[in-house]
């Protein structure tokens, strides 16, 4: 057994229509879910499905709609969660124009980085997060860091192709 805390505002989405979410996550997990109003989630299972809901959980709690954070539940699948605090510091002017460069106009960059590594990616509150394979994974979280730290766009767009099309030289 292990607790969770996820944000209020993402527990109606946990639990989903009439429990629907929840039941299908802990069939999927073969785990036993108690989640309060609060945002506290109480997950009880053997340790190998405990770690498993967890991963599935935290995604939901970051935004990630529960069919795409079912995907934790195969083991080539993990989940990234990037702070954007962390490049920010305390400045919400720079917090804003950071998180708008990462999504891009009408959620272009978001949706090229996405397409290129074959990862989901939300940005939600103060952080981005990834799920994806964990082969693209990791040049997914390099991408997005360099975004972060205000590479240009097309220069993270040429780093994300070279990098995969290492792995595919392999």
């Amino acid at each position: 057994m292990f607790e969770l805390k996820i944000p209020k505002s993402r527990v109606g989405v946990l639990i989903g229509k009439k429990g629907e979410t929840k039941r299908l996550v802990e069939k999927n997990t073969k785990c036993k879910l108690e989640v309060s109003e609060e945002g506290d989630v109480i997950v009880y299972g053997n340790s190998v499905d405990e770690f498993i809901c967890e991963s599935v959980i935290k995604a939901i709690g970051r935004g990630f709609n529960p069919i795409k954070a079912l995907n934790l539940v195969n083991e080539e699948y993990l989940l990234e969660v990037i702070s954007i605090k962390e490049f920010t510091g305390n400045s919400d002017k720079k917090f804003r124009r950071i998180k708008a460069r990462l999504i891009g106009t009408k959620g272009k960059a978001r949706k090229v980085i996405e397409r290129l590594t074959s990862c989901d990616m939300v940005v939600f509150g103060k952080t981005v997060s990834l799920i994806g394979k964990i082969e693209m994974i990791g040049i997914a979280r390099k991408g997005v860091e360099k975004l972060l730290s205000g590479s240009p766009h097309g220069n993270v767009y040429g780093f994300i192709e070279n990098e995969i099309r290492k792995i595919k030289t392999k």
